[in-house]
């Protein structure tokens, strides 16, 4: 499966899946869940330097996924 991100003002509501990305409704809401954690934990480190955090986020969940252990 391929993720596909959504696309600004084709986001749909109705049925089971956006009409926009064409992800399902709830894979969209857990990403939103997981984002608002990543977002939470970052605030409540009271990091100044976000672009970082996300940068080592990003890397991190690559070198996890390409070599999981």
């Amino acid at each position: 499966m391929q993720f596909s991100p959504c696309i600004s003002g084709q986001c749909t509501e109705d049925g089971t899946h956006c009409q926009g990305c064409g992800r399902s409704h709830q894979e969209i809401a857990e990403t939103k869940q997981l984002i608002m954690a990543l977002v939470g934990f970052a605030q409540k480190m009271g990091y100044e330097n976000h672009e970082d955090f996300a940068n080592f986020v990003g890397k991190s969940l690559l070198k996890k996924l390409q070599n999981p252990a």
